[in-house]
């Protein structure tokens, strides 16, 4: 966790040129469809059906998670039928890439009537001569003031065909144009909306199906922490103070984190205390989880704390950190310094900006003051729960508070710079102080209801009951071509070969592998074929069911 710059990532995806089988002019959908109205996108047909529309135009409110300089207008005067339109060029397909991303702003003092605030995406086909008579329309509520980032989903999201006897979408493969509207049709109300980043193609889609619950704590006891899910984390890593300048002690006493009520209740509290032979004048608490993974979907519902000087934050550092009195530095896991071990910060807060949450990654390619962030404007932080959420999958890092996005880290390049999230990482829950902590400060808490990490439903978390995963380790590893496993278990005879098979993080099956037999070990042959990433080998050795975990370099 460190401090952040104001300055906002500008993303610029590649648009890859579509080679290969020369296609008839309308075939499924290859290429990416983009536009973030800076001159970088293949859409070039915008149209205004009833309404008025103007790009690029400057970015009137480059604020929250959209600081561009051009965007897109769109003014629906009273046109009664106004929508915004592009034709593809290709029928979408939909099976395969089913969601749409955009940000939009809507002024309030752009509306007249008492229209329902909401944007709707329609896909249609213009090759009817009336191609709205088959279209299908998904509709998102929006807020007011501010920009938010809009994914509309056709193969998860509720959908209204206009014809209903039409196929759900994802079975369609007749879609070319995309319109979108704001704020509804039949009626002459005026609304003004600016639009921005929009893409489609399978970045957007979430491939991968994180619903299986493995780990969890829903702060459910009253006192102190779960110490099998909890470390304290108290050691002054600089020997006389922390990183950033921050001015706390951590404790690992109940008045700074304990659990009631159902909530953990982290508390920085103005208080003279004194630890490892330094006197400070604040305490608070910073919690590292036991239990780290690769690849998921975090949630955290919690409520933050007010004050200048505050700085809560919720983030991952890779359990590979070597970092005084850090619980996997202690474990004996730490193999690099940050940055190179990457941070993935979820929610950020400080108390010189009240209603401002904010994301980012620290990376060896841009740290400190990363380029590499965005967040949100939300006016309740402090009064009521958000649930704040990343989604971690092998191609990008999603962040989101209350499913709204606010900011995707997606390189195009993925390597130790840019990229070190293909292995495992922790949790972290803390408050810091900042040197500028209002000096009327008491005390206050960062509340929260429930930390809870989802992986898809065959991978990691899936190991038979009968498998202790600490008692048959891959070595070497990571692995480039083979690996063996000491296995000593009842029915494995020297010389017998075994089949096993081989899965991606997604849960995919992507090979098959013979495991021989030699004395107590188990030899995995053959894998240089395999690109980099994280497997999981499953075997079996009758009764009983085998899973480990390995990586591929």
């Amino acid at each position: 966790m460190v401090q952040k710059t104001t300055s906002d990532l500008q993303l610029v995806y590649l648009i890859s040129l579509f080679t290969g089988f020369l296609l008839t002019s309308w075939t499924t959908f290859a290429q990416p469809l983009e536009d973030d109205f800076e001159g970088n996108g293949s859409i070039n047909s915008w149209f205004g059906d009833d309404c008025q529309i103007s790009h690029p135009y400057a970015n009137p409110f480059p604020q929250g998670n959209n600081t561009s300089a051009q965007v897109l207008k769109y003014e629906d005067v009273g046109g009664t039928f106004a929508n915004l339109r592009f034709d593809a060029g290709q029928n979408l397909n939909l099976a395969q890439y089913s969601a749409f991303r955009f940000k939009i702003y809507v002024p309030s003092s752009s509306l007249t009537g008492n229209q329902n605030n909401q944007v709707s995406l329609k896909l249609q086909d213009s090759r009817l001569g009336a191609p709205w008579s088959t279209q299908c329309e998904v509709i998102k509520n929006i807020v007011l003031d501010q920009w938010q980032t809009i994914t509309i989903d056709f193969a998860s999201d509720p959908y209204n065909n206009l014809d209903p006897s039409s196929l759900p979408p994802t079975q369609r493969n007749d879609f070319n144009r995309v319109l979108i509207q704001v704020n509804g049709e039949n009626n002459n109300d005026h609304v003004t909306a600016y639009l921005d980043d929009f893409y489609y193609h399978d970045t957007v889609q979430v491939a991968l199906s994180y619903n299986q619950l493995v780990w969890a704590d829903e702060f459910n006891a009253n006192g102190a922490l779960d110490t099998s899910k909890w470390f304290h984390q108290t050691q002054l890593p600089l020997g006389n103070s922390w990183y950033n300048g921050e001015i706390q002690h951590y404790t690992d006493r109940t008045v700074n984190a304990s659990q009631s009520n159902g909530s953990l209740h982290l508390v920085a509290k103005k208080e003279t205390f004194t630890d490892q032979g330094h006197t400070k004048q604040y305490t608070s608490a910073r919690l590292n989880s036991k239990f780290a993974f690769t690849y998921g979907r975090i949630e955290v519902r919690a409520k933050l704390p007010t004050g200048v000087g505050t700085w809560p934050a919720i983030w991952t550092l890779g359990k590979n950190i070597i970092e005084p009195g850090a619980y996997f530095t202690l474990q004996g896991e730490g193999k690099v310094s940050w940055p190179a071990c990457g941070e993935m910060d979820i929610m950020e807060h400080w108390g010189n900006n009240q209603n401002y949450v904010s994301s980012a990654t620290h990376t060896p390619s841009s740290f400190g003051g990363t380029i590499n962030h965005g967040g949100q404007t939300i006016s309740t932080v402090s009064q009521q729960f958000h649930v704040y959420a990343l989604e971690w999958t092998p191609e990008n890092l999603t962040f989101s508070v209350d499913s709204v996005v606010h900011f995707v880290y997606q390189p195009t390049t993925k390597d130790a710079n840019t990229w070190p999230f293909d292995a495992d990482h922790y949790i972290l829950l803390n408050i810091a102080i900042e040197p500028s902590i209002d000096p009327n400060f008491t005390q206050d808490t960062l509340e929260i209801d429930y930390v809870r990490v989802y992986q898809a439903d065959n991978v990691g978390s899936q190991l038979s009951n009968d498998f202790n995963l600490e008692k048959l380790k891959p070595y070497p590893n990571p692995v480039r071509n083979h690996f063996s496993l000491p296995f000593s278990g009842d029915g494995l005879i020297s010389g017998q070969n075994l089949q096993g098979e081989i899965f991606n993080s997604r849960g995919q099956k992507v090979a098959q592998t013979l495991l021989k037999a030699k004395g107590n070990e188990l030899k995995v042959n053959d894998l240089q074929s395999l690109p980099s990433g994280i497997y999981y080998l499953q075997f079996s050795v009758k009764p009983k069911n085998y899973q480990v975990k390995f990586s591929k370099i």
